[in-house]
Parts: structure tokens; C-alpha cells; sequence
């Protein structure tokens, strides 16, 4: 009994009735201005649901009524977002269609299922039905009527509760996140754990590095007991710790963006702050830019952004205030993107260091390639990453 009842006591079982209700509005309206035609509502669906924002709509109201979180979080399994292809219109179309079907079961439902309630509670009472009721052709009279009174009201709390599940699990196939939704709700995901892990590294790398150097520096100088001594090792303690600070705050800082939107964080054509940056520490950037970055997708010019980054934040540190190089090329399926500066004693090996894995990780995680090694001189990176598989 407690679970027949369960219904009654769920929130979202009234906010789902009040989903199936307000298409029964529109229909109420249609008819009033013809009965001839009761199928119209739904041959206006078609040319409704093909507008891209009705997927939106109807996306936030399938979120707060069908599927209502109790902590405000929207359902991830049902998108609200504007259509982005014909297949998204289509399939809001399809909704529209299913929703007012639904509604013409769940309408009728809610007004005549209650109101032979009441007259099964007239009859039992010796009382005539009403003459709009289902008994206003026949004469229900006794005492059994009113064992019958409450059947109606089951028979409508039944269809409310399985037309609402049944327009949930409806709302989650036909709105739901289409295939290049669930990708790029993928590459984000797989992008945070790519960021942790390399923040991870940097953290290990640095700050271990710099604690090592720190305790050893420290212990040498304390048992040295030699003024020269220690004030060397004093400076190399500073600044080993300097550039350990450094480094924590740049984390902190990626650590701080991955809680802002998507679309908020910068790009490719904020890359002049980047290179400034760069100036400011002392480099001699030399930037060329062929194309239009404008026309760069977000992820691609977001990814774009985070790689020239890590490409400057690498030269800084290893090979100092030199003459860089960076190349930032569009071209009709491609963005061409290339750092250089000469080579030091300080360079690393090819492939080796966290931040050039970073740098490798990102584009394959676009589809596509970055290198790294000497040439003529020079320390270069090269990435090529994929423009049309992104659109």
C-alpha cells in the first residue's frame, strides 16, 4: 500500500502533471476555434520545432519540471541548448508531437476523472449527476456508488504518474545530448583530468625540486661554517624558492580557470596578453599571425591558447631571456602553430619534460600532432591541430 502511495508524496510527480498539462492549453485553444480539425496542434509542432531556440525551451522545461533536482543541478542526461543541426530540430519536432499526444491523454484525464468522482458521491448521497458528467445520461443511485467514488481518483493519479515517466524516459532519448554534444561534454571532461594530471607533475617536478635543493643548501650551509659558504648557499635558496613560487602560482592560477565556464576562458585571439606576458619577463617575442583566429573553433582556439602558453612558459624556464619565435598560421582546415628559440645548454631532450607532454596530450586529444626538437640552431615546437572535424 505504502508504495501505491509513494507517488502522492514525490514533488516531481505534480511538477510532471503540471509539464503535461500546459500543451493541453494549447489545444483547449485550438479547439475553441475548431472542432473540425482537433489534428492541427500537431501539424503546427513541425514548423515550431524546427526553430533552433524550441530545443532550448523545451530542454529547461523538461530539466526543472520532468527531471527537478532537489540541489538545483540541472540533468545532465536531458540538453538545453540550441538545436545545432537538423537532426536536433527533428528530434525537437518529434517531442513536440509525443508531448501533445501525451497531453491529450493526461487533459481529459485531469477534468472528467475527478468530476465522476463527485458524481458517484451525488449518487450515493440520492442526489441527481451533474448534466456535463459521465452519468448525466444515466441515474447511479446506493450506497455502492460511493465505494466506487474513489476509483476515478486512482485511475487519475495511475495516468498521471505513467504519462509523466513515460514522458521523462521520452524527454531523455529526444532531447538529450546528441553525439557531438556528448563529445565535446567528453574532450572537456578528459581535458580536466589531462590538466590534473600535468599540474600533478609540474607540482612534483617544482616544488619537490625546489624543497630538495632547499634542505640540502641548508644542512650544507650549517655545517660549513663559512661566511662565503653560506651566502651562497642562502642565494640559491632564494632563488630556487622564487622560481618554486612561481610555479605554484601559475597552478594555482589553471587550477582557478577550471571552474570557469567553457566559454569564458581565453583563447586564441587573447594570445596578445600571452605574448606580452612574455615580454614583460624579459624575452625577445618575434609573433606573426596569418589568417583569421576569429574563425578558429572555441575548443581548438581555447587548446590553441593553453599550448602556446605551456610552448613561453617553457622557454622562460629553460632557456631564459632569449629571442622567440612564435608563428600562428590559419588556413582552410588547419591551425599551423610553431615556437622557436635558440638552443642553450639548458634545453631539454625531445619528448622529455611534463609540459611537453601536455603540449602532446592536447592535440591528440584534437586530432592532432605536435614535435619538438632541435633545428638549425633552434629549439622549435610544432603543432598542427584539425579545424573541420571540430565544427
Amino acid at each position: 500500500m505504502r508504495h501505491l502511495l509513494a507517488p502522492l508524496a514525490r514533488p516531481v510527480t505534480y511538477t510532471r502533471w503540471l509539464h503535461l498539462l500546459a500543451p493541453a492549453a494549447v489545444v483547449s485553444v485550438w479547439l475553441f476555434i475548431s472542432m473540425d480539425m482537433p489534428w492541427m496542434p500537431l501539424l503546427f509542432a513541425v514548423p515550431v520545432g524546427l526553430v533552433p531556440a524550441m530545443r532550448l525551451a523545451e530542454g529547461v522545461q523538461a530539466q526543472l519540471l520532468l527531471t527537478p533536482d532537489e540541489r538545483g543541478r540541472p540533468d545532465a542526461s536531458i540538453s538545453a541548448a540550441v538545436a545545432a543541426t537538423w537532426a536536433d530540430r527533428w528530434r525537437t519536432v518529434l517531442w513536440l508531437e509525443v508531448r501533445l499526444l501525451l497531453a491529450v491523454a493526461a487533459g481529459p484525464a485531469t477534468i472528467w476523472l475527478p468530476a465522476t468522482t463527485v458524481d458517484l458521491i451525488r449518487a450515493g448521497l440520492g442526489k441527481a449527476p451533474s448534466d456535463e458528467g459521465l452519468f448525466a445520461h444515466s441515474d447511479p443511485h446506493g450506497w455502492h456508488a460511493l465505494l466506487l467514488a474513489p476509483l476515478p481518483l486512482v485511475l487519475l493519479i495511475a495516468v498521471v504518474v505513467l504519462t509523466g515517466e513515460l514522458a521523462t524516459a521520452v524527454a531523455r532519448r529526444l532531447l538529450g545530448p546528441s553525439p557531438m554534444e556528448r563529445m565535446t561534454a567528453l574532450e572537456e571532461l578528459t581535458e580536466q583530468l589531462l590538466e590534473r594530471n600535468r599540474i600533478a607533475r609540474e607540482l612534483h617536478d617544482s616544488i619537490g625540486h625546489a624543497l630538495t635543493v632547499a634542505v640540502v643548501q641548508a644542512g650544507a650551509a650549517r655545517t660549513a661554517k663559512d661566511p662565503e659558504f653560506t651566502e651562497r648557499a642562502l642565494a640559491a635558496i632564494e632563488e630556487t624558492g622564487r622560481d618554486a613560487l612561481e610555479d605554484l602560482e601559475r597552478v594555482l592560477r589553471v587550477l582557478r580557470e577550471s571552474g570557469t565556464p567553457v566559454s569564458r576562458r581565453p583563447t586564441l585571439v587573447e594570445a596578445g596578453r600571452l605574448l606580452d606576458s612574455a615580454r614583460g619577463s624579459g624575452a625577445k617575442v618575434d609573433a606573426e599571425v596569418s589568417g583569421t583566429l576569429d574563425r578558429v573553433p572555441a575548443a581548438v582556439s581555447r587548446e590553441g591558447y593553453r599550448i602556446l602558453q605551456e610552448c613561453l612558459t617553457n622557454v622562460l624556464r629553460h632557456a631564459g631571456s632569449v629571442l622567440v619565435r612564435v608563428r600562428i598560421t590559419v588556413v582552410r582546415d588547419r591551425l599551423e602553430l610553431e615556437v622557436a628559440n635558440p638552443l642553450t645548454g639548458s634545453d631539454r631532450l625531445p619528448g622529455g619534460g611534463s609540459g611537453l607532454r601536455g603540449i602532446r596530450e592536447r592535440a591528440a586529444l584534437l586530432g592532432g600532432r605536435a614535435e619538438a626538437g632541435p633545428l638549425d640552431g633552434e629549439w622549435r615546437v610544432r603543432v598542427s591541430l584539425p579545424l573541420e572535424r571540430i565544427r
